[in-house]
C-alpha cells in the first residue's frame, strides 16, 4: 500500500510539473531509444548478412586476395586493395580434386549508355562457369564463353533491371551498348534474381574477366575466386587441396606468410557472426551513454524538487513520518520518472527500427524487422537503474532534513 500511495503521488506530482517533467524525461526517452533502435538495426543487420553468405550454398568456397589469422576477415574486406590473386590461379584450381566449377571475379562501376540513355550500374567480369558457380541462369540469350575470354571479346549479359532501364519492352540482343567508352554487344539477359551475396544481382553488367581486366580496368589482379566443391562434406578436404595449389603457385613455404584467404560459407557465417555481434554491443554501449546524461539531468531536478518541498518534507516528518519514508518517496518519483521515460523510449526505439525495416526493404533486401525482448529489458532496466542511481543522492539529502528546520524554509 505504501509502494501504490507513493506511485500515486508521483504521478500527480509529474502532472503538476508536465513541460518539466517532459524536459527530464527527454534524456531518458532519447537514451532508451537509442539501445533499443540500435540493437534492432544491429539484430537485423545480423540476419540479413548471415543469411545472405549461406544464401551462396553450403559448398561454396571464396578465395580472397590477402592474407588473414584464424577466424579473421580477410583485409580485401577491409576495403584494401590487394593485387596477389591472378586469372592463372583460377585456371589452376579448376584441376584440383572435388572442385566442380571455379569463376574469377573483376569487378568496378560506370555509367551504361544505349542511344540517348545513361545510367550508372556496376559491372562484373566473370569466367563462363559464373552460371554454375552461382546457381543463376540465362533467361534470353546465352552466356559468355571461354573462348570470349581468351579473346578479350565485347559482348556483355545484362541484368534484368538494367534491360528495363535501358531498353525497356525493345529485344535488347545484338543492340549494343557502352561500357564507359567502349561499345559492347549484348549477348543475354540474366533471370531475375534480386539482392545475392549483397549485390543488386538484376542490376550487374557481366562481360568476359579479361577484358574487364585488360580493357575497362587496367590491371591483371582479380577480385576475388569462387569454387564450387562436388559436395559440402569435401570442403575442408578441398579447402586444403586449394591452399596448397596456391601456395605452390605463389612460391610460399610457410603458410603464415599466405598472400591469399580462404573460407568457406561455413566459416564465413562463423566469422561474420562474431563480428557483427561485437559491433552491434559496442554501438548499444555507445547508446547507453545518453542514458547517464539523463541520469544527470534527472539527478539535478530532483535536488530542484527537493528544495521546492522543503516545508512539505518538515511537515511529514513533524506529522511522524520516518527518515526513510521520505527517502523510499523521492526514490519512488526518481523511478517513476524514469521508468515511464523508459516506456515512452521503447516505443519510440521500435518506431524507429521499423521506419528502417520498411525503408531498406524498399531497396530489395530481406530486412527482418527484429526487437529483442533482451532489448527491451536491457533498456528498462537500465532506464530504472538509472533513475535509483541518480536519485538515491537527492533522495537521501532530503530524508536528512530536520522537521523544525524544514518547516522555517522559505
Amino acid at each position: 500500500m505504501l509502494l501504490f500511495s507513493n506511485i500515486k503521488l508521483s504521478f500527480k506530482n509529474l502532472l503538476v510539473h508536465k513541460s518539466r517533467a517532459v524536459l527530464t524525461m527527454l534524456g531518458i526517452i532519447i537514451g532508451v531509444a537509442s539501445v533499443i533502435s540500435i540493437m534492432a538495426v544491429g539484430a537485423s543487420a545480423q540476419d540479413l548478412l548471415l543469411s545472405q553468405v549461406q544464401a551462396m550454398g553450403s559448398n561454396l568456397i571464396g578465395i580472397m586476395p590477402g592474407g588473414s589469422g584464424e577466424g579473421e576477415p580477410p583485409v580485401a574486406m577491409l576495403g584494401i586493395e590487394v593485387t596477389t590473386l591472378k586469372y592463372d590461379d583460377a585456371l589452376a584450381l579448376e584441376k584440383q580434386p572435388h572442385i566442380t566449377a571455379v569463376c574469377a571475379y573483376a569487378n568496378g562501376r560506370t555509367t551504361i549508355t544505349y542511344l540517348n540513355k545513361a545510367e550508372d550500374f556496376d559491372y562484373t567480369g566473370v569466367s563462363p562457369s559464373y552460371l554454375e558457380v552461382e546457381d543463376t541462369a540465362i533467361a534470353s540469350g546465352r552466356f559468355i564463353k571461354q573462348e570470349e575470354v581468351d579473346s578479350l571479346s565485347r559482348v556483355t549479359v545484362i541484368g534484368s533491371e538494367v534491360k528495363e532501364e535501358l531498353f525497356g519492352r525493345d529485344d535488347p540482343l545484338n543492340k549494343r551498348i557502352k561500357i564507359g567508352q567502349i561499345s559492347f554487344r549484348v549477348i543475354g539477359v540474366m533471370e531475375e534474381r534480386g539482392v545475392a551475396g549483397f549485390q543488386n544481382q538484376d542490376t550487374q553488367v557481366f562481360i568476359p574477366v579479361k577484358t574487364a581486366q585488360k580493357i575497362l580496368l587496367g590491371i591483371d589482379h582479380l577480385a576475388f575466386i569462387r569454387a564450387k566443391v562436388d559436395h559440402s562434406d569435401n570442403n575442408d578436404l578441398a579447402i586444403s587441396q586449394i591452399k596448397k595449389a596456391l601456395r605452390f603457385r605463389h612460391n610460399i613455404k610457410d603458410a603464415k606468410k599466405d598472400d591469399f584467404s580462404v573460407r568457406s560459407v561455413a566459416q564465413a557465417v562463423e566469422i561474420l557472426g562474431a563480428v557483427t555481434q561485437g559491433v552491434k554491443m559496442f554501438l548499444a554501449m555507445v547508446a547507453a551513454i545518453s542514458l547517464l546524461v539523463g541520469g544527470i539531468g534527472i539527478m539535478n531536478i530532483m535536488f530542484v524538487v527537493v528544495n521546492e518541498r522543503t516545508r512539505e518534507i518538515g511537515l511529514r516528518k513533524a506529522l511522524g513520518a520516518k527518515r526513510k519514508d521520505v527517502l523510499f518517496q523521492f526514490l519512488v518519483e526518481s523511478v517513476v520518472m524514469t521508468s515511464f521515460g523508459g516506456l515512452l523510449g521503447i516505443i519510440l526505439g521500435v518506431l524507429i527500427a521499423l521506419a528502417i525495416s520498411f525503408g531498406v526493404n524498399y531497396y530489395g533486401y530481406d530486412w527482418q524487422f527484429i526487437v529483442t525482448p533482451l532489448s527491451v529489458f536491457t533498456a528498462v532496466f537500465m532506464a530504472a537503474g538509472v533513475g535509483l542511481v541518480f536519485g538515491l543522492w537527492p533522495a537521501n539529502r532530503a530524508s536528512k532534513l530536520e522537521a523544525i528546520k524544514a518547516l522555517r524554509y522559505e
